[in-house]
């Protein structure tokens, strides 16, 4: 059984990346800068956004924090979006999720220019991602992606069962296995909560990718012999034994499932690490994109 270590992987995307603005800054060109809108104290997306941060300023990166209160009105939001899409100096931008319940979610990503969307979640982005068009993966699918090529994991002709239909993993995702593509070219199945036999098509897979937010939902019983299994979820549960008072779980039973599998990724140390690691390689393609000649 092999663990997919997004701790090994995501460093060596970082090193690749910190060795390309070594590069930029001998030749003396500015170097990539991502800028991450905040709302609120949610103290996952806090967390989640002082690592991009920190990563950011590790390999080399200019990054930037907008902070703006939970009770921001939805035109203040607009006009911040827009003053980072008008922004020269700015390649990427990522809007933390999930957004206050009075602002309009599908309708703010979808004002973040295309060419800045380094979370991959504006429309064009999307509708590109369907067409099998060279666009900006939504990052946590994009970090998985960089998983499978990395460990090499074969994909081709295999059936692969996702569970959770969600924009920002289980929809992408089922695309990107797909594809045409090196690691493509699964059969791919999609389970979400109305699916009513979602334990015999698991049976069936070569490959799970379990993302659908409910903490050990895939048991042992549901995976075959030597199944790859990808686990997205990351669920804070309470835990008075640790001094947060909190652990993450995965959506995935790990200790008993985790010996039937030929490849498996932990919760914590797998793919969350990745999609940080996944926006920073979209921000540097950004860079690229909108700076030709350092091509």
């Amino acid at each position: 059984m092999q663990i997919l270590d997004g701790k090994i992987v995501s460093r060596a995307v970082m090193d690749q990346l910190k060795a390309k603005v070594e590069e930029l800054i001998a030749a003396k060109k500015r170097v990539p800068h991502l800028s991450v809108i905040i709302i609120g104290r949610n103290g996952a997306s806090e967390t989640y956004v002082a690592s991009k941060i920190k990563n950011c300023e590790e390999i080399g990166f200019k990054s930037s924090l907008v902070r703006l209160e939970e009770t921001v009105a939805e035109s203040a939001l607009i006009e911040t979006i827009n003053k980072l899409n008008e922004d020269d100096a700015i390649d990427g931008i990522l809007l933390q999720l999930p957004l206050p319940k009075h602002i309009n979610e599908q309708k703010i990503t979808s004002l973040i220019d295309y060419s800045k969307d380094v979370d991959g979640f504006n429309p064009i982005s999307m509708g590109n991602l369907a067409l099998g068009v060279p666009s900006f993966i939504p990052a946590t699918p994009f970090g998985i992606m960089l998983m499978l090529e990395y460990y090499n994991i074969e994909t081709s002709g295999k059936h692969a069962v996702v569970i959770g239909r969600s924009n920002i993993v289980g929809r992408p995702i089922s695309m990107l296995l797909s594809q045409n593509s090196t690691y493509g070219n699964c059969t791919v199945t999609v389970c979400h909560s109305r699916t009513t036999n979602i334990k015999e098509h698991c049976l069936n897979a070569d490959i799970i990718v379990a993302a659908l937010g409910i903490p050990g939902f895939l048991k042992a019983d549901m995976v075959k012999e030597n199944a790859v299994v990808i686990d997205v979820g990351i669920t804070r549960i309470k835990d008075t034994s640790k001094k947060s008072g909190y652990s993450i779980k995965g959506d995935v039973d790990f200790e008993n499932v985790a010996p039937k599998c030929s490849c498996i990724t932990p919760v914590p140390g797998g793919v969350g690490l990745m999609t940080i690691a996944a926006v920073l390689q979209n921000t540097y393609n950004a860079y690229l994109q909108r700076n030709s000649s350092c091509q």
